[in-house]
């Protein structure tokens, strides 16, 4: 692979991220623009956007990489993110924009009127972003590794200061335009070399692997482990609705039916893009077998290089480059909104100034994280970040917004059982494998144990402190529901 091109790829999608941002600087001038954009962004916008921050490294890389793996085992995933979609739609997307909420710290605190659970949900907040964040560094430095031979350091540091920039900058007002622009750039990037690599391969290319050898019977979906599969399922849908820089999209709306909008367009755009990461994987295990015994994720930066040879072969590789560094752009700067947001408003004041410094720290330590660790599969780390907000942030937003009796007491409780639970089962779930291997698949996919137990401590810490029928619920709750499910023009009625 020829390094210029990563090299030219790489500036041009930085310096268009860049320029466009600055874009939004010019129309980012209230504290609200920085939060939630004023709350103006039509569904198209928000939608686009959505899909542009939503769109991983774990997406663009990953899914390719881990269907070379596994091969069907893999379609879960792109079907888990999507349908995780559709629950935000049934459950969340209107109710949540009613709230008025700038943040989720914010929705916590104004449904059950404790300090406490807005401090735990902040604190929340600020660990799954950081988690997440540390897979698209870890991507970009494996992209810079393989396209341009920089050490891949590289490629980390150039992601967070990038972001670290165009979101101390504009805040969400200039970001809405970025991750608008990158989704389009993510699906041209893959959609296009799809294209060209289905034709090149109907023109009579052999693959490296027979049918019989590539696709084996035994690798169907019989072969599926059912105890992982459901628990990946239940991590993906329910982990949906508690990633933090998904949610405070839906606060940019103007009102809940926009919301709903909005949703349903991200449904067709996520339907849309993942099946060319799904082509990308089933194509690797037939033309590219040797990728699985090292650099998986790489499948998509290395495969139409090796199919279509020459000058349209480099721009196809540009192109898929283009699209991977575009990933970690919006998805980081996605994050980093949502956490200098609640930064900002918990600890320093809430102004534009303590956006921007929150919009450094927010880079700051999970790129610490990234250059000290490896990346072990990003499809794989991302679920378990899906698994941990199931079982944390999920529950309390889905009582909080559909069950009355939800209290303070129970909120905090069920959020530290979850996370006590998802995490250590995450950190230990390495060691079983060689001392307790007979456990460690319920270390390796936790949600189908940690979500429930998180739930049913939630609804019994909130029922047990019953006082004459009356479980501490905060005044004002009936209210607030209302607020939630009513829609807006019934609401203005006289």
């Amino acid at each position: 692979m020829n390094p210029a091109i990563g090299y030219i790829a790489i500036a041009a999608v930085a310096l268009a991220s860049a320029l466009i941002g600055f874009y939004g600087l010019r129309v980012s001038r209230t504290t609200s623009d920085f939060y939630v954009a004023s709350r103006t962004v039509k569904p198209w916008w928000n939608a686009s956007a959505i899909g542009g921050e939503y769109l991983s490294a774990a997406s663009f890389l990953g899914i390719a990489g881990l269907i070379l793996l596994t091969g069907s085992a893999g379609l879960w995933f792109p079907i888990g993110y999507t349908a995780g979609y559709l629950m935000l739609l049934l459950f969340v997307a209107a109710p949540l924009r009613r709230s008025g909420a700038y943040t989720i710290p914010d929705f916590t605190e104004a449904r059950l009127g404790s300090r406490w659970v807005r401090r735990v949900t902040s604190v929340l907040v600020i660990v799954i972003g950081w988690f997440y964040i540390v897979p698209q560094l870890q991507g970009a430095a494996l992209t810079v590794r393989i396209t341009t031979g920089l050490p891949a350091w590289a490629g980390s540091v150039a992601v967070a200061v990038i972001v670290a920039v165009v979101v101390a900058a504009g805040g969400m007002r200039s970001i809405t335009f970025v991750q608008a622009f990158q989704y389009w750039l993510k699906l041209t990037a893959l959609a296009v070399p799809v294209i060209a690599l289905l034709l090149v391969v109907g023109g009579g290319v052999h693959p490296e692997l027979a049918s019989a050898e590539a696709f084996p019977v035994e690798a169907g979906i019989g072969s599926l482990d059912p105890y992982r599969t459901i628990s990946l399922m239940v991590a993906l849908l329910l982990g949906t609705l508690g990633l933090p820089h998904v949610l405070v999209r839906f606060y940019t709306n103007p009102d809940g039916p926009a919301a709903r909008r909005t949703t349903l367009i991200v449904l067709v755009l996520l339907s849309v893009f993942y099946l060319f990461p799904t082509v990308f994987g089933f194509l690797g295990r037939a033309f590219a077998p040797d990728l699985a015994a090292g650099d998986a994720d790489a499948l998509v930066l290395v495969l139409p290089d090796r199919l279509v040879p020459g000058p349209l072969g480099d721009l196809l590789t540009a192109l898929v480059i283009a699209g991977a560094f575009g990933a970690f752009l919006s998805t980081s700067s996605g994050l980093v909104v949502s956490l200098a947001g609640v930064i900002s408003q918990d600890l320093l004041g809430g102004s534009v100034r303590g956006f921007r410094i929150a919009a450094v720290l927010s880079t700051f330590v999970p790129l610490l994280v990234a250059l000290a660790t490896e990346s072990t599969g990003l499809a794989g780390s991302v679920g378990l970040v899906f698994a941990f907000t199931a079982s944390t942030l999920c529950p309390v937003l889905l009582l909080g917004i559909w069950w009355r009796g939800l209290t303070a007491a129970g909120a905090i409780a069920g959020m530290l059982t979850g996370a006590v639970l998802s995490g250590g089962a995450i950190l230990l779930g390495p060691l079983a494998h060689r001392s307790a291997p007979a456990i460690a698949p319920f270390l390796d996919q936790p949600a189908a144990w940690t979500v429930p137990l998180a739930v049913l401590v939630i609804v019994l810490v909130s029922r047990s402190g019953s006082r004459g029928g009356r479980p501490g619920i905060p005044r004002g709750t009936d209210a607030f529901l209302r607020r939630l499910h009513v829609p807006e023009e019934p609401r203005r009625a006289p």
